[in-house]
């Protein structure tokens, strides 16, 4: 079955509103620190534009969870694949995500998360679906509300494909 990409949001688009959430966290941790938490693989192109318009002092790490296996539908079973490399404990985290759907692998994650003892733990998304959630997860900062499609570009993929698009895609299947 071929695909082809058809334009969701502009490489414009999105570096206008990754500016404008840098601004945010900024204003909102002016004279702090902030410990930025990517979720791989997907957050990394997110993580990166967003650290770079962030102008409290960043410090990042990298954490990759997996409740898929090898099908296309959640198993329900979180399974940390790799987890932090320095402690959270007193620390102003921020999560960060490519795309937020059901929410169960991200609440999971959070209160995990939680239970490590940072300051505060507050969530941020490039993209959001919530027309996909069954768990209530708060969204702190969210770049783009979107309708139920299946997107790529920006660090999100189809069978590892179109990670490196500078713009959101939505898939259309031929």
């Amino acid at each position: 079955m071929a695909e082809r990409i058809e334009v969701l949001l502009t490489e414009e688009e999105v570096d206008k509103r990754i500016q404008e959430i840098g601004d945010q966290i900024s204003k909102d941790y002016a004279g702090k620190k902030v410990h930025l938490v990517c979720v791989l693989k997907g957050g990394s192109f997110f993580m990166c534009e967003l650290a770079k318009r962030i102008t409290v002092p960043v410090s990042i790490d990298f954490m990759s969870v997996s409740s898929y296996g090898g099908d296309t539908e959640s198993s329900g079973v979180v399974r940390i694949v790799k987890d932090l490399d320095e402690p959270l404990k007193d620390r102003h985290v921020i999560v960060i995500e490519d795309i937020v759907d059901s929410g169960r692998t991200l609440s999971y994650l959070l209160d995990m998360l939680r239970s490590r003892e940072p300051l505060d733990v507050r969530l941020c998304t490039l993209l959001d679906k919530p027309d996909r959630r069954v768990v209530d997860v708060k969204v702190d900062y969210t770049g783009f509300e979107i309708p139920d499609e299946f997107v790529v570009g920006y660090g999100l993929d189809y069978d590892q494909k179109y990670r490196n698009l500078p713009y959101i895609g939505m898939v259309k299947f031929e």
